[in-house]
């Protein structure tokens, strides 16, 4: 009797560590979001600044509105520009939130905008469209 409980020890075991291996490579997947940026016309991106942020358009406080951000140099050569945002913790991917790029001058002065709804696991692609004012 004795080795049938020895051997119901060791397959549970395994078991434990192999449900323990699935869930440590679950976890360690990345929850960065990744994409590009694209001029209208695929032109070349102006030089400026890329601001690159989530918004939830659902919110109706601002500091929510805006959860995670990242910014990028342009120096007006590019057709694209890659980039990659971390994931707020509990943040999903839901028919409000999307991903939005600005594109500002030195002064601040807006000069486009983009934005595309945020997909689970797909990367993203904005096309920005020139402000008119």
């Amino acid at each position: 009797m004795k080795s049938k409980n020895d051997r119901r020890t060791v397959l549970m075991t395994a078991g434990a560590v192999a449900a323990a291996a699935v869930v440590g490579a679950a976890a360690a997947q990345s929850t960065d979001i990744r994409g590009a940026v694209t001029f209208e016309g695929g032109a070349l991106i102006p030089k400026g600044r890329l601001l690159i942020y989530l918004e939830d358009t659902a919110g109706q406080d601002k500091a929510q509105r805006r959860p995670a951000g990242t910014h990028i140099e342009s120096d007006g050569g590019s057709k694209a520009i890659e980039f990659a945002l971390s994931q707020p913790a509990g943040a999903t991917a839901s028919p409000t939130l999307q991903i939005v790029a600005r594109l500002e001058r030195a002064d601040g002065w807006l000069l486009a905008r983009g934005s595309a709804q945020l997909k689970a696991a797909s990367p993203v692609r904005v096309t920005l469209n020139t402000v008119m004012y």
